[in-house]
């Protein structure tokens, strides 16, 4: 069988995110089928894609849906019309069956199946699409498999974690790699799936399960230095929280050095109690750059949104970050439950402390279904049962506003060019365009740091 799968990722701010996802699902589908990837961050534009179909002549059509929207409550930005466009391009000249996944679409399956007239979804995990490849190829009806959706269908439970996934190593025939390189030639790698963690907000335990499924360092490793021979002059290492299981973090670290990684790598952490040495070991195989989901320094709110840690152990995380010549960022989560005129105060009067920083500010916390702070939303009366979320909703608190927390973080930032709002707008995306066109790489936001 023939099968095309397409990102529909267009979002290039800050920095164009290479689609990761389709390098696992590619690599997990047998190799009696032949498989091409299509990104359209790699194409000049949907008619190219039109083209590609014409020249492939696919039979079966998978569309990834990294994001529904870009969860920003002061520049709100839908992706839905851009994802009907591409479905309206594909239409034009091919009847084959689409099949959607990805990240966005697990969150709102059957909104989006409806919304893009769709003939088949896959919940969650990708590889759980060669469970629909099998079924059509033999003739079977795909109804009840797990993680398989049809339209018609109105409740389906979420699968359990997909079993046996493998790294898959970089293809340097395909087009799309070549355009990442040449757009800052920063790539991904994966070295663990699920998240422990219980944020009230966090998607990641329904998109791949709460139990941690390690990938092994040495494959790691070695996953790592194929992407540094097709090119990458940087990794980001897209854990949900790199540190959610230390030994592990640290073993992985450890292979990229054996194994002569010699490009720098950055990744997301958690601000927890770690170990004394830990950022030393991790920078000593490479890492460069630090990002703590930190979402406020005030312990009553840290608690309200179930946080595994402290205000003091951010404090002791940072320090420990930037003694082990790492560069540090924060990014903060604002106007969430237990968020008040005086914890927002606390935060702010908190933040001096941190050096060397550059902090990202976040205002207002999206609600997505099957989180705990859609419970609570429906608990309080600020949503009802059946709601539509797929137009962005964001939780309000009643003890301070939008606006109010806007109006006090701009005035402590007043002069700072490490505060940022959101992912910077047009304006970072694009002085970020020019450093890579003169041969940058990463995410460049140290030089913002203070």
């Amino acid at each position: 069988m023939k099968i095309l799968l397409v990102s529909a990722n267009t979002l290039k701010e800050p920095y164009p995110v290479y689609p990761l996802g389709l390098d696992h699902v590619a690599a997990s589908i047998h190799a009696r089928h032949q498989v091409c990837i299509e990104d359209l961050n790699a194409l000049p534009d949907t008619g190219s894609l039109a083209q590609r179909i014409r020249q492939f002549e696919p039979q079966l059509i998978g569309i990834s849906l990294r994001n529904i929207d870009n969860t920003d409550t002061t520049d709100p930005v839908g992706f839905i019309g851009g994802y009907r466009e591409v479905i309206k391009v594909i239409r034009q000249v091919s009847r084959v069956p689409i099949v959607l996944g990805g990240s966005g679409f697990t969150l709102f399956p059957h909104r989006v199946m409806s919304e893009l007239a769709a003939d088949f979804g896959t919940i969650g995990e990708g590889e759980r699409f060669n469970l629909l490849i099998d079924a059509l190829e033999a003739g079977m009806d795909p109804r009840g498999l797990p993680g398989i959706i049809l339209p018609d269908e109105k409740d389906v439970a979420f699968p359990a974690p997909w079993a046996g996934s493998r790294t898959p190593r970089p293809d340097q025939q395909v087009a799309h790699l070549t355009w990442y390189i040449e757009h800052g030639a920063m790539l991904n790698l994966q070295t663990k799936r699920g998240c422990p963690f219980r944020c009230i907000y966090c998607t990641y335990p329904l998109i791949e399960g709460r139990k941690l499924r390690l990938v092994a360092p040495d494959e790691a490793a070695q996953t790592a230095l194929a992407l540094e021979t097709a090119g990458a002059r940087y990794i980001y290492i897209t854990d949900s929280s790199f540190n959610a299981d230390i030994d592990h973090s640290l073993a992985v670290a450890r292979a990229f050095k054996n194994a002569g990684v010699t490009v720098p790598w950055g990744t997301f952490f958690t601000p927890m109690h770690l170990p004394e040495g830990y950022f030393e070991t991790l920078a000593e195989a490479g890492l460069k750059h630090v990002e703590f989901g930190t979402d406020t320094l005030s312990d009553t709110v840290l608690k309200s949104y179930c946080k595994p840690f402290t205000v003091e152990q951010v404090f002791t995380a940072h320090e420990a970050a930037l003694g082990a010549g790492c560069h540090v960022a924060h990014y903060f989560l604002l106007g969430g439950p237990g968020e008040t005129v005086s914890t927002l105060q606390e935060t702010l009067d908190h933040i001096d402390t941190l050096r060397k920083t550059i902090l990202f500010f976040f205002c207002g916390m999206r609600v997505y279904p099957h989180t705990a702070l859609f419970d609570r939303c429906l608990a309080d009366g600020q949503l009802e049962h059946g709601a539509d979320l797929l137009a962005p909703f964001f939780y309000q608190t009643d003890a301070i506003d939008k606006e109010t927390i806007m109006q006090q973080v701009s005035q402590k930032a007043a002069g700072r060019f490490n505060w940022v709002f959101g992912g910077g707008g047009d304006v970072t995306a694009s002085i970020i365009r020019r450093m890579y066109a003169k041969g940058f790489s990463g995410p460049l936001w140290e030089y913002l740091a203070r």
